[in-house]
């Protein structure tokens, strides 16, 4: 296979290194901030343009842009929850909006935690349904209200997580922390500035949409990271569905076929996911991954989801990239 082409510097000057260090200001179900000095190792030494297809909570894309690794790219940032994808666009738009409302939120939940969490999830609710269509959430709707209440439960909810039943209701229960840091103004701020700028998209679309698409889609050169819902390690491990659909067994297959093509394609590739015997099936040893130049390297990681403490702890996943491994900079 032919390597990925190694582009010069692009022509779009992209967003510089955050003067302050920025951060997710979500807290998301297998975000990779503790994993960020392995994924380090796969970040290309040089790339086009950059796409992030299963946003959560952005924490690679904070990486590169604390490390200054995207000056010179654009960014497609897209994830299929509209919730997630509007929340962010709203940020980005009315940050103060925002910020005031998160301020109320937290100072009510400070008298009361328990009767005000619940208080504002019931209002959630509705407020999101008013804004949903067949497919779901429209995230062009979102407004800064809602996008605060989003952070407020998100930060004080039961381990951070986004989940729906299956009637499309948010339904996490609230959180057992002592003072949890709802409103990080000076974070909300830098972050939006960084998304900003005019060389990164936001968009609400299914990850195969904007990959393999003709035009828009990834091109020879680009990387791509993707952290899809993990598949489970055993019957009882399915915790979360960022969607009301899931992520199932076929969508592990198909996540595939198209990770495969995008490293046919020429694209860097870098793809996080556990070690369920399933994932192993599509890319450890597996025939047509290994023809397309893919590897599955198995790394430590921490457990931190799961309603019995004691099930905590390390636990291995796969980083799969055509990617060749360097040092770590971290």
């Amino acid at each position: 296979m032919t390597a990925p082409a190694l582009p010069s510097h692009s022509e779009h000057p992209g967003p510089p290194a955050a003067s302050q260090p920025v951060r997710p200001f979500l807290k998301w179900a297998g975000g990779k901030r503790q994993l960020l000095p392995r994924l380090r190792e796969f970040y290309p030494a040089a790339f086009a343009a950059y796409r992030e297809p299963f946003l959560g909570s952005g924490a690679v894309f904070f990486d590169l842009v604390n490390q200054g690794r995207l000056a010179g790219h654009r960014a497609f940032l897209t994830d299929t929850n509209g919730d997630l994808v509007g929340c962010y666009a709203r940020v980005r738009a009315e940050p103060e909006a925002v910020i005031r409302s998160l301020k109320r939120l937290a100072a009510r939940y400070k008298r009361d935690p328990p009767e005000h969490y619940y208080r504002v999830r019931d209002k959630f609710n509705p407020a999101r349904q008013a804004i949903s269509h067949g497919h779901g959430i429209e995230s062009r709707r979102y407004t800064a209200d809602l996008a605060a209440m989003l952070v407020y439960l998100n930060r004080t909810g039961f381990n951070g997580l986004f989940r729906l039943n299956s009637k499309g209701l948010f339904n996490v229960p609230l959180g057992r922390y002592s003072n949890p840091r709802i409103c990080d103004t000076e974070n909300l701020r830098n972050v939006a500035a960084v998304l900003s700028a005019k060389t990164i998209s936001i968009k609400q679309v299914q990850y195969v949409d904007l990959l393999a698409a003709t035009k828009a889609g990834a091109k020879e050169g680009d990387f791509v990271y993707l952290d899809p819902p993990y598949a489970p390690l055993s019957a009882t491990a399915q915790f979360t569905s960022y969607t009301s659909e899931g992520f199932s067994t076929a969508d592990q297959h198909r996540l595939q076929r198209t990770v495969i093509r995008l490293a046919r394609k020429g694209c860097w590739v870098l793809l996080s996911n556990s070690t369920a015997p399933e994932v192993a099936e599509l890319y450890d040893g597996n025939r047509d991954a290994k023809r397309a130049g893919l590897h599955a390297h198995k790394v430590p990681a921490r457990r931190t989801i799961n309603s019995n403490a004691s099930r905590r702890g390390q636990v291995f996943e796969y980083l799969i990239t055509n990617i060749p491994q360097r040092v770590s900079q971290s």
